[in-house]
């Protein structure tokens, strides 16, 4: 009894040609973030995460709409840059 000979696997026609793909940009730094606590002020927050309270007003202003006088537990800020 002969058997077949194993099935051959073909080569694909040409050198296989591979795309480029273009560098991909770094991703800009992650803000930094706070969640605010029971008992936070922007001024205790600025002091604890900027070094100093009266910064509290570049707080609010890479935070569109934040109102100072109305800090929810829970809610979440950016803080700018050291």
């Amino acid at each position: 009894m002969t058997y077949p000979p194993p099935a051959r696997e073909e080569a694909p026609p040409g050198p296989r040609r591979f795309e480029t793909v273009p560098p991909v940009a770094p991703a800009p730094p992650a803000a930094n973030t706070y969640t605010v606590q029971k008992g936070d002020t922007l001024w205790s927050i600025a002091q604890r995460f900027l070094g100093d309270g009266q910064r509290w007003r570049e707080i609010v202003d890479v935070n569109p709409g934040l109102e100072p006088a109305k800090l929810k537990v829970g809610q979440v800020i950016v803080l700018p840059p050291k």
